[in-house]
């Protein structure tokens, strides 16, 4: 089970050349997008995700307005602050007007180009473990950096809502890795701590076991300030590994084969170490979110529902018949450390189907494991001369079917980033009537807009909205209902001012968003007045 450390002098030079090459052509349609921007339209940084992409710009931005602890701008409710998106608060705090928008933008694609490359090479250091094929190595690098399903498949045929579910390559970072490296760098830099943690767990000898375990222990506490739910993850594949492996010795000793439980039991005293580091963020979130009424909330509205498992098979299909025989060479070879690629494998349809709100994030990794296990179907054949060679040399092009979907992603970003328009893009009227809520109001001001532009306004000014993300907005499915009829004629003059009392609301937004939700206009209100005018952007502050 020893295997040497990876250090950066041993990587092979192609890999940070390929790192490179990846995350500079990820960065071509954000640049598009601000280059597309003019006097009309402003571009908000994001070419997909754009609401989460807001809202993470918000979190930067309360952290330059000197907040440590997190606190949702998309509540207007009391909260205490959990630490909670450090990484965010703390980057947003280099940062200071003007333009601090563009400058919160940039900091952001600088920690996803980091976060991107630090994942592709903690990939190639968890493959490392299972081949010393070069080839394979480099297959195994380019699929779980760029490889997706047939989605593309279910695009072209004009199916692409297959059961009402778009195909998992298209919204699931966790099910692949191309999403996080495109456009989400927690989740980029939480992969890379997740597989440099398992890589320790799963290298050395019994005399050094303490200090591998303690070493994943510490990648997965600070993993826990990016992504907490990645360790439960790990947690979660530590225990079925030890199970599988467990149940593997139980079998072999019932038919009176000789059974070695060295390495379980030192995997068994690995993972209570790594475990018992790697808990207090864990406990510490749970805490928190069962004690805080509004991070309770959020909880439970988070619902990342794992779609029908056909969609699983379509994501992963284009691999399965080599990870069948990936599996059959490693329970053939006896190979210790194989065994842990098999038992997350099979942990998959457990994990996603969980009865939790989250099920789809379980799946973080996986596709890893997926990739390891096809290369592994062809480890160790010779390249040449016989008939095992043109196997081993000629099938992994059938690989290259995996890469369409990331190629329309890319597409498709570059494509919307040349055409402005919303949600990439917001009015320049919009983001000026932002920029003077941003320097009149108050820190802790409240604004009642139209989920619409309550959505982009804290990415703009540090500022609380009624309504403006799903998760993150506390009651959101009831409070929709409520705000839209704020705006409309046949509203009570009661309803109106008890929503206002409610959330202690500072000042009311009326532009293009507001007018859509009905012909009622704040300036007919005397408790309402004019502050702000700019073509069809009105802002009112709330008389006491």
């Amino acid at each position: 089970m020893t295997q040497s450390p990876i250090s950066p002098s041993s990587r092979p030079r192609w890999l940070y050349i390929f790192a490179l090459l990846v995350m500079v052509v990820t960065t071509i349609p954000y640049i598009m997008g601000y280059a597309a921007q003019g006097t009309e339209w402003r571009f908000t940084g994001f070419v997909f995700g754009v609401e989460d992409g807001n809202s993470y710009i918000a979190k930067m931005l309360g952290g330059a307005a000197g907040e440590w602890l997190f606190r949702t701008p998309y509540t207007a409710l009391p909260q205490r602050g959990v630490i909670a998106f450090l990484p965010y608060m703390l980057l947003g705090k280099l940062t200071a007007p003007p333009a601090q928008h563009a400058q919160l933008v940039a900091l952001f694609h600088l920690f996803r180009f980091g976060a991107g490359i630090l994942a592709i090479l903690a990939t190639y250091d968890f493959i490392a473990i299972f081949t010393t094929e070069h080839r394979l190595r480099v297959w195994g690098v380019v699929l779980a950096s760029l490889g997706g399903g047939l989605g593309w498949v279910m695009v072209l045929l004009g199916q692409k809502d297959l059961f009402d579910w778009l195909p998992l390559e298209f919204y699931s970072p966790e099910s692949f890795g191309f999403l996080a490296l495109y456009g989400l760098p927690h989740l980029a830099m939480s992969r890379a701590l997740l597989l440099w943690g398992l890589r320790a767990y799963l290298v050395g000898d019994v005399s050094r076991f303490t200090h591998h375990a303690s070493h994943a222990g510490i990648y997965w506490l600070i993993m826990g300030f990016f992504q907490p739910l990645a360790v439960v993850v790990g947690w979660g594949v530590l225990g079925a590994h030890l199970l599988v492996l467990g149940i593997r010795n139980i079998i072999l000793k019932w038919k009176n084969n000789q059974v070695d439980w060295q390495p379980w039991n030192l995997f068994f005293k690995k993972a209570i170490v790594i475990g018992l580091i790697s808990a207090p963020i864990i406990l510490y979130t749970v805490v928190t979110f069962n004690l805080d009424p509004v991070l309770k909330s959020w909880s439970a509205q988070n619902r990342i529902i794992s779609p029908p498992f056909l969609h699983y098979l379509l994501a992963y299909g284009i691999l399965l018949p080599f990870v069948a025989f990936g599996v059959w060479r490693v329970i053939r070879s006896k190979e210790e450390q194989g065994w842990f690629l098999i038992a997350w494998v099979l942990a998959l349809p457990i994990f996603v189907y969980l009865p939790i709100s989250i099920q789809r994030r379980l799946a973080e990794g996986v596709w890893v494991a997926f990739v390891i296990l096809a290369i592994k179907a062809l480890d160790d054949l010779p390249e040449s001369s016989q008939k095992g060679g043109e196997i081993s040399s000629k099938w992994p092009w059938i690989w290259a079917l995996t890469f369409p979907s990331t190629l329309i992603l890319l597409v498709g970003g570059v494509m919307a980033a040349r055409m402005p328009a919303q949600p990439l893009f917001r009015p320049a009227a919009e983001i000026s009537a932002f920029q003077y809520l941003a320097e009149n109001a108050k820190p802790d001001a409240v604004v009642l807009s139209a989920y619409e532009t309550g959505n982009p306004l804290p990415a703009w000014a540090p500022l609380q909205v009624v309504i403006g993300h799903g998760p993150e907005t506390v009651h959101a499915k009831e409070l929709r209902p409520r705000v839209q009829a704020f705006y409309q004629a046949g509203t009570s003059l009661e309803e109106r001012l008890a929503l206002l009392d409610e959330y202690q609301v500072n000042y009311v937004f009326y532009g293009p968003a507001e007018r859509e939700l009905g012909e009622w206009s704040p300036a007919q209100a005397d408790y309402l007045t004019p502050v702000y005018q700019d073509g069809d952007y009105a802002i009112f502050v709330v008389d006491d």
